[in-house]
């Protein structure tokens, strides 16, 4: 069993005491932006988020190498971390050891939606499947209620379940003298 080294809930009661008195508070934006990357190579780039930056590129189903992650793969990998992660805090602040915790995550895409051929272009299922083994619970009451909290306040599960609107705008611009005006595309 390990029991968690970090103390979650003193961590979070100046957090929810700021936030109940101050609600606008906790609201926060996330944000992704592209990083400088080789323009040359169209089947890789660079994203930078929370300090970091992330190489990405084409799935090998559509030409990539399969040498780094497509973005099919960070979605997925991003619902994997905030299931884990959430499932690890809610534990922590139940004072549940966690003996393993293994979360999977796969989805469905064919890949001749991205090749223009009739297919769908998105994912159109994902499975995630969490395992946890907690210490002794003879009645089972506390860890059922750890997994119920854990689905509950997982972010990105609650964002692809309940789904959000996305605004999308492209703006193009020439390098060209005689086009000195941009267009707008949305």
């Amino acid at each position: 069993m390990v029991s968690s080294r970090v103390r979650v809930r003193e961590i979070q009661t100046p957090l929810r005491a700021r936030y109940k008195a101050d609600p606008s508070a906790g609201k926060h934006i996330l944000s992704a932006v592209s990083a400088p990357s080789d323009l040359a190579d169209p089947l890789h780039c660079s994203v930078a988020v929370a300090g970091k930056v992330l190489l990405a590129g084409a799935h090998p189903a559509v030409g990539g190498s399969g040498d780094a992650p497509c973005s099919g793969d960070l979605l997925l990998a991003a619902l994997a971390a905030c299931q884990e992660t959430t499932l690890r805090m809610v534990a922590a602040n139940m004072g549940i050891g966690l003996n393993s915790v293994r979360v999977e995550v796969d989805a469905d895409w064919d890949a001749r939606g991205t090749l223009a051929m009739g297919a769908p272009v998105g994912i159109t299922a994902i499975r995630c499947r969490t395992a946890v083994v907690v210490d002794s619970d003879e009645r089972g009451e506390r860890a059922e209620r750890l997994l119920r909290s854990a689905e509950k306040y997982c972010v990105i599960l609650d964002t692809l379940r309940a789904g959000v609107p996305v605004e999308s705008t492209f703006t193009l611009s020439s390098t060209s003298p005689e086009s000195a005006a941009k267009s707008d595309i949305s």
